[in-house]
């Protein structure tokens, strides 16, 4: 990492880290609004069509998280043509960038995280999880070099994450059931992809990072995993997530969607060693490397993704996960008032999935 960059986050970040990803998707909406005009009207991704009910084009966006890079594999093997959808398939190296992107009304779609989304609803941006694709079982991960041995041995140390996401939420749960607070850290907000590299070369005691970077992360000499999300069961989900626009105006375009999801899962069965070509290409990593990925991240069957939306008294439940997670951001400072959870979470889509299956 630059060093001037560095000290400039050094100076800026402890103060005020909670609010930069706020202060993006606020400039996200604000130019989607001034988009609008006064008419009300918009080109964003989610236009209507003719008909009013199909949408036959959207823009969907992913980052690099294994249990997103199966839409490689839908791209590439002709999944979404199948359903009779064109997808605009992009792919976001910044993961940040693709929230922003999906608040300003540029994607119709977009993978994200449970936490991520509520924060994108918190700030006005008006998105629903219509699929639950997986949770992390291990591939979250707080990695440090041997000078940390247990939790309480944070103290002190210098610790980075991506501000306000999933890794940082982890890593705040560690500490708190060891009795420690982000004060008594010294937390360095710091890109995902930065902070492994950098980690991996010596700048930070401990890093939080997600696959595939915890690869780069775990290059460095004496670097070990101290916690994962393997320790934490349930409480980083990852999703599809479209725009209220979309659900709205163009259901039927949403269920092709979620119906293109659940044939990419089948055909992944069927195709192992293509499939698994297609998925390294992507993640830029190798095969082996690759399937080291695959325990950390537990991709749900239709019926299993159809449960977590029901409400209930564990990190199964979605809903009961999503009331964890609004203190963390308020308390965080990442939003002033906890996100509505009222329409957040839609089912119909794989349940009519699921339904269909069992008539056949």
């Amino acid at each position: 990492m630059d060093i001037r960059w560095e000290r400039a986050l050094r100076t800026f970040l402890p103060m005020h880290r909670s609010k930069l990803r706020l202060t993006g998707v606020v400039a996200a909406l604000l130019l989607l609004l001034a988009a609008c005009g006064s008419d009300g009207s918009s080109d964003s991704a989610s236009s209507s069509s003719d008909d009013g009910t199909t949408k036959d084009s959207i823009v969907l966006g992913y980052s690099a998280w294994p249990g997103w890079f199966p839409l490689a594999v839908a791209d590439e093997v002709g999944i979404f043509d199948e359903v009779g959808l064109d997808v605009d398939l992009r792919f976001f190296a910044d993961y940040i960038a693709s929230l922003d992107a999906m608040a300003a009304g540029e994607l119709d779609g977009n993978t994200q995280t449970l936490n991520d989304t509520m924060f994108g609803v918190a700030a006005g941006s008006e998105q629903v999880i219509v699929t639950n694709n997986d949770n992390s079982t291990g591939n979250d991960q707080i990695i440090c070099d041997d000078s940390v041995q247990t939790i309480e041995d944070l103290k002190g140390k210098t610790v980075a994450a991506e501000p306000g996401v999933v890794d940082h939420f982890l890593l705040l749960q560690g500490m708190k059931d060891a009795g420690l607070t982000e004060d008594d850290i010294d937390f360095r907000g710091v890109p995902t992809d930065a902070a492994a590299a950098s980690f991996a070369g010596g700048e930070f005691d401990c890093v939080g990072v997600f696959a595939p970077f915890t690869v780069t992360a775990m290059e460095r000499e004496g670097a070990h995993v101290l916690f994962s999300s393997a320790d934490y069961p349930g409480t980083i989900s990852d999703h599809i997530v479209v725009s209220r626009a979309l659900v709205d105006d163009h259901p039927e375009t949403v269920q092709k969607l979620v119906d293109a999801w659940y044939l990419t899962l089948a055909y992944m069965d069927e195709h192992p060693d293509e499939s698994l070509t297609i998925l390294a290409k992507a993640a830029e990593t190798s095969e082996e490397d690759y399937k080291s990925f695959a325990d950390g991240t537990t991709i749900f069957t239709a019926e299993e993704a159809l449960a977590s939306f029901e409400d209930g008294d564990d990190t199964t439940s979605l809903l009961y996960t999503a009331r964890l997670i609004n203190p963390f951001l308020v308390e965080a400072g990442l939003i002033e008032e906890e996100a509505p959870l009222d329409g957040l979470f839609d089912a119909s889509f794989t349940q009519d999935w699921v339904d269909r299956q069992g008539d056949g």
